[in-house]
């Protein structure tokens, strides 16, 4: 993801959810069982914990905050990302469950659930 990304992702569809109406979404969608799974399963957390570090490298570098906006523009980004590429972030009810299909979660899924993770760590949901 670019810097340019992330300011797209900021200013195009801010308006539309509010930043913590949308992580609360993204919690609700595939934060929990991600994160429910992770706890479970010690090298998916680790999977997750490298996720979110290079979250918030990312919004470092590109002069953000891990606020709430921040989070969610780059959330944003990420799931307009995985549509573009055909592999959409799954509806409401349909996330993984077993630990091993989060296992084998592609590279936008277990991104958002680390911006969960970040977004739960900092009181932000």
């Amino acid at each position: 993801m670019t810097n340019e990304n992330l300011a797209f992702a900021a200013t195009s569809t801010a308006a539309v959810r509010p930043a913590g109406i949308y992580l609360d979404e993204m919690m609700a969608r595939v934060g929990v069982d991600g994160l429910a799974a992770a706890f479970a399963e010690p090298a998916l957390l680790a999977k997750i914990d490298q996720h979110a570090a290079a979250v918030r490298d990312a919004l470092h570098d590109a002069g953000r905050t891990t606020d709430a906006e921040g989070l969610a523009a780059y959330a944003r980004a990420i799931a307009a990302g995985a549509v573009r590429a055909g592999r959409p972030l799954p509806e409401p009810g349909f996330a993984p469950v077993a630990v091993a299909e989060w296992l084998a979660a592609g590279f936008p899924l277990l991104r958002v659930v680390a911006v969960c993770m970040i977004a739960e760590s900092e009181c932000l949901l």
